[in-house]
């Protein structure tokens, strides 16, 4: 096996994951977190030597005193000429309004949030480097998701909670991100399970697990818009591209999954 060099940009939730998967096959890597790039200070990257590194961008929007910032440009602009691939993990955010969503559905960004991610889409498509943009629908796995904020008292169903959700665990989304720099494919694919469901069926799914009452209806306005998206997600497509398989294809897998490495 070839070692490869690779950088993890936001060594965070899932990019941790890829990172630790990727040590286990042999492969140099590099991470970097928010505690050790502040932005706009890229000077960790311009240090990289070599023009062969594999880069994984799983930095999200950040949020400063004058609002929501993407680092997109500053960080490309300290790779150029560093990197021969580049997998940036988007969000189906960027399908603003549509409730369904494949690889062939167009972005249509509807709030400031989302146009900073097409935009950094864009730059990404743009960047002189083999680029591929995955787009994770909500990420769940131990210790992050609506069973974790259901058991903290936190969730709460917007409205008669018919709106569709769909998710991806992330160690799914890990072996998708890790086959996605290895590959040759390009463009722009919608990451997630195989079963959308509505937010009162993912919630009475967890509350008959954790053995809790259902939480209170509020007006959707209350809830973060993330929340509030009406959106069944066919990702389907970039598996076979890239050959996984998903390890938890349902939630009604992935959540009691999860449950088993959580503190009781």
């Amino acid at each position: 096996m070839t070692r490869a060099k690779v950088l993890v940009l936001g060594a965070g939730f899932t990019g941790e994951r890829v990172a630790r998967r990727l040590e286990a096959r042999g492969h140099e890597v590099v991470r970097t977190r928010s505690s050790n790039l502040p932005l706009p200070d890229v000077s960790p990257l311009r240090e990289l030597r070599g023009s062969e590194w594999l880069v994984l961008h799983s930095i999200p929007l950040v949020r400063s005193a004058a609002g929501l910032v993407d680092p997109t440009p500053w960080l490309l602009e300290a790779l150029a000429g560093k990197a021969r691939r580049l997998v940036y993990l988007s969000t189906t955010g960027v399908y603003g309004a549509a409730v369904e969503v494949n690889e062939t559905t167009p972005v249509a960004p509807r709030t400031p949030r989302e146009r900073l991610r097409v935009d950094a889409e864009v730059a990404v498509a743009a960047f002189d480097a083999a680029t591929l943009v995955l787009r994770p629908a909500a990420i769940y796995g131990p210790g992050r998701g609506a069973h974790v904020s259901i058991r903290e008292g936190t969730w709460r169903i917007g409205g008669d909670g018919g709106n569709h959700m769909s998710r991806v665990h992330v160690e799914d989304l890990a072996a998708l991100a890790e086959a996605a720099l290895f590959t040759d494919l390009e463009g722009a694919y919608p990451v997630a399970d195989e079963e959308p469901c509505t937010s009162r069926e993912v919630t009475e799914f967890c509350c008959s697990l954790l053995g809790l009452p259902i939480p209170a209806s509020v007006d959707p306005a209350e809830l973060d818009e993330t929340r509030r998206a009406n959106r069944r997600v066919d990702g389907r497509a970039v598996c076979r591209a890239l050959g996984v398989s998903l390890r938890h294809p349902s939630y009604r897998v992935g959540i009691p999954a999860c449950l088993t490495e959580e503190p009781r």
